[in-house]
This record gives structure tokens, sequence and C-alpha cells, in this order.
């Protein structure tokens, strides 16, 4: 059986050599240039959702509208004050009405829309409202998400850590040959990758069988970034011994 081709070898680090120069026409040669290191490296970094948006319905039928509407009317104020009394700004909640006419009846339905960002007071409030109005309202489950600020900064970190991990790698090739890293002469982005957790991960077909911790995962953001970068190498520094 014939044996698989072995893989391509990487080139993740390169010492070049200072190249000769001719000398100048009054015939003193130039300062000779620096050696070079021509590196690679990369990052890959993640970071969880920073908003999560719920919503909640309810409704009321009666006879006589009023009757309808203030039954409605008295579950959104509550609502709303225990949302306000942990924290959420008014701007965070969005509460939209319809009122129809059903049969001999009068239907009104509500949903509020709220945003977090603080998880663990999304939990409070959900377990307050289910715990006081029962049934009488249903809470979907959390929608987590990103703002465009928190890719901006994932983005924003993972080309500084691959410029990190890649003066790393230079560092630790220019001791291996005993000589020391100088100035960064070339930084340059190459490749940079973006996808969601939910990608390669199974999602169950009922979304409300998810915990709450699958939910964040499942809405976790990945980046990766690559970058190739150029090095001054400088000789061994000599020590100098100081006469006392």
């Amino acid at each position: 059986m014939a044996l698989p081709a072995p893989l391509p070898a990487r080139l993740f680090a390169e010492l070049v050599p200072a190249q000769t120069q001719t000398p100048t026409p009054t015939g003193v040669p130039p300062a000779p240039p620096g050696r070079e290191m021509h590196v690679s490296g990369s990052a890959e970094l993640s970071a969880g959702p920073d908003r999560a948006r719920v919503s909640l319905r309810l409704g009321s039928r009666k006879e006589e509208a009023g009757a309808a509407r203030s039954s409605v009317a008295r579950r959104l104020e509550y609502i709303a004050q225990t949302a306000r009394q942990r924290g959420v700004p008014e701007e965070n909640m969005t509460i939209t009405e319809d009122f129809s006419r059903v049969e001999n009846t009068y239907q009104m339905e509500a949903e509020v829309c709220i945003i977090f960002s603080d998880f663990g007071k999304m939990q409070n409030v959900c377990n307050l409202l289910i715990e006081k109005l029962g049934t009488s309202i249903t809470i979907s489950p959390p929608h987590f998400y990103h703002t465009p600020g928190a890719i901006d900064t994932l983005r924003r970190q993972v080309c500084v850590a691959a410029v990190g991990n890649t003066r790393q790698k230079a560092q630790e090739v220019c001791r291996l040959f005993g000589q020391t890293l100088g100035k960064p002469l070339l930084i340059r982005e190459e490749e940079t990758k973006e996808w969601g957790g939910h990608i390669d991960r199974p999602v169950s077909n009922s979304p409300d069988s998810l915990t709450l911790q699958e939910r964040i995962q499942n809405a976790t953001a990945y980046a990766s970034c690559r970058v190739f970068a150029v090095f001054e190498i400088k000789g061994k520094e000599k020590r100098r011994n100081k006469l006392l």
C-alpha cells in the first residue's frame, strides 16, 4: 500500500542575511544594512454576545372594551416598573398594542420587547414576572446578539493579538540563534476570518429545549487573523566591563 504524500513544509520564520553593497564613487563602502527576520503569526479570539432581547406577550378578552384595556394596562405598567427598578433604561423597552373586536367581545393584545445588557438582571426580571403574573403573560426565550461596537472590538483585539504572537515568535527565534530582535520594519495583515459559534454546532429542532448557556454559546462570535512581519535583527549586545 502506498504511503500518503507528506504535507508541504510551512515557513513561519526566515533569517535574511545582509546584502553585499558596492562601494560608493568615493571608494568608501556604505554602512552595511542590518539583517532581517521574516515571520508570520496568527491569533484566534471569541466574544460572547453583549445584548439579549426578550419578548413578553399578554392579552385580555372582555365583553366591555374598557375592561379589556385596563386589564392589559395594569400588567404593562407592572412589567415596565419592574424593569426600570432593575436598571433597564426606558429606551430599551418597546411596547406595541393591538385592539380588536372578536365576535361579541373586545380583545386587547400587547407585546413588550426589552433589551438587556446585563444577563443576570434579565433572568431576575423574567423570573419575577413569571412569579407575579403567572400564565397571564408569555415570555419568549432570549435572543442573544452582538452590537456593532462589540464586533469591531473583537476585530481590533484579534489583530493586536496576532501582531503580539508574531513578535513573540520572532523573539524566540532570535534567542535560539543568539541574536537580538530590533524594531519592526513591516507588519502586514494577510488574512482575517469571522464566524459564529452556531455554524459548526448542531441546534436542537426545539429552541425552547436549549439552556441559557447553550444559547449564549450559539451566539458567540469568533475571529482569526494572520499577519506577516519583517523585523530588524541586531547583533549580540556586548557587555562592557565597568572598572570601579
